[in-house]
């Protein structure tokens, strides 16, 4: 999303501004709370952390933006991670006009980000590295507290805005929510999942008390789903008024080049008669990827066309893959996967949607899934559990089908059934359909809008 609003006669090229480069502010004299002025800045983590390299004031535009009316300015507090979901945000955010502070990692230093006049990026986070020693990876931790807590003490927006918690959950759900409310600052807060452990029977009474504090602490709470809403009013004691339900903007930051599906094939060894599977991201227990191995051995013992894609790596569950190996190995169907166990990159995720005939989401416990919405931006057609909110964002025989949790055999025969389908049948053309739609129904526009309407709410109201 790179168009951008006009404040006066300030609009510079989209993307302008050199590599490296952030956008910072300053207040003309006698300017109210939320007139600013763009400053150009550029900021670098501790030991060098948050030290400004150079600056110069944009003063030929300061007579345009003092006729102007005041400007929102928010905090997005992203947490490091979540590149496509952040990035994505940040874009509709500005499209509104909004100047963002985006507290970001090395991860999410993009153009995107760096170029948008709108935009001061605050490296905090620094680099993620998961191969750093452990006293490197305990220090940047340190660090990144340090920085987040010390801009929170200066900084201008009033209100901060959560895409995601940090690493220590107990702390930010509790102590550093209650420090934002010292500050005077709205908090605003994306949950992309109402309770994660009890989705990976993993409860407890803490976990719970601690979500229930950070949702009260919230002033307004964006979620996916009417479900998640409803967790959070039954669950939580949440009011229904205090939250809002958004789209799942459609990833737009991942590239989509003028790769064909058949070189995409070529590419990672699938033959043109193989009916293709695709399973991406990472592999945990609530994916349910042992249902899914299951259905493609049965599947193989009559048609020995399908073809299995698996592209992701083990995130926190080592264990979990064994187990997937070994049924692989029991059942003798190696050779008909495909693995790429492994940090899948931006620049060759199309690889894998473009080679593949269908996505398989045979998950056991969610409420939405980004990887649908990413399969969807490259117009292929997904086979889900009816878990969560899956079924409301499938549309039978147009987008994908719909199989019973935990049943491989149901699975099994939705395989079959979609390659029998009108919908295999007319894929290419289907395509194009299904990222119409998706581009329409989980537009980031609808997302800004919704957004926008909440943070002038709650700023009107401070």
């Amino acid at each position: 999303m790179t168009a951008m609003l006009k404040i006066g006669s300030l609009r510079e090229p989209a993307f302008a501004q050199s590599a490296g480069e952030s956008t910072g502010y300053v207040e003309p004299n006698g300017s109210k709370n939320g007139d600013q002025i763009p400053v150009h800045k550029t900021y670098r983590p501790v030991g060098d952390q948050m030290s400004e390299v150079r600056g110069h004031r944009m003063a030929d535009k300061q007579s345009t933006l003092n006729t102007q009316s005041p400007t929102l300015r928010v905090a997005l507090l992203t947490g490091g991670g979540d590149k496509p979901y952040a990035l994505g945000v940040a874009a509709a955010l500005t499209s509104q006009g909004i100047f963002v502070d985006f507290i970001g990692s090395d991860e999410l230093s993009v153009p995107a980000v760096l170029n948008d006049s709108r935009v001061t990026f605050l490296n905090l986070r620094g680099n993620q590295r998961t191969d750093a020693s452990p006293f490197s990876k305990a220090w940047r931790v340190l660090r990144y507290y340090i920085n987040l807590i010390s801009y929170a003490a200066t900084a201008q927006p009033n209100l901060f805005h959560l895409l995601w918690n940090n690493k220590f959950e107990l702390f930010d759900r509790t102590l550093l929510m209650l420090y934002y409310r010292l500050l005077g600052k709205k908090i605003t807060l994306t949950v992309h999942n109402v309770n994660a452990r009890k989705r990976d029977s993993n409860d407890s009474f803490l976990n719970r008390l601690s979500l229930r504090l950070q949702y009260n602490f919230c002033d307004h709470i964006f979620v996916h789903t009417e479900r998640m809403r409803n967790e959070l009013v039954s669950d939580f004691r949440i009011t229904k008024s205090k939250v809002s339900v958004i789209p799942f903007g459609i990833n737009n930051t991942v590239p989509n080049t003028a790769l064909s599906t058949d070189e995409a094939k070529q590419q990672i060894g699938v033959d043109s008669d193989d009916k293709a599977l695709l399973f991406f991201g990472n592999m945990t227990p609530y994916k349910g990827l042992e249902y899914l191995i299951s259905a493609f051995d049965g599947l193989l013992t009559k048609d020995r066309s399908y073809r299995l894609i698996i592209a992701g790596r083990p995130k926190g569950s080592e264990m979990y893959w064994k187990e997937i190996q070994q049924a692989i190995a029991r059942g003798g169907i190696s050779d008909r996967i495909i693995q790429r166990i492994e940090y899948i990159p931006d620049e060759l995720t199309e690889l894998y949607f473009k080679a593949a005939d269908v996505l398989i989401l045979p998950y056991t416990h969610v409420f939405q899934s980004g990887v649908l919405f990413l399969g969807y931006g490259f117009g292929l057609p997904a086979i889900a559990a009816d878990v969560g909110a899956l079924k409301d964002e499938i549309i039978e025989g147009e987008t994908g089908l719909i199989f019973k949790p935990r049943d491989s055999v149901d699975l099994a025969r939705k395989i079959e059934n979609y390659f029998n389908s009108e919908l295999f049948g007319d894929l290419e053309n289907r395509r194009k359909q299904i990222r119409k739609h998706a581009n329409e129904r989980y537009s980031w526009d609808k997302v800004a809008a919704i957004t926008k309407a909440v943070y002038s709410n709650l700023l009107s109201s401070a």
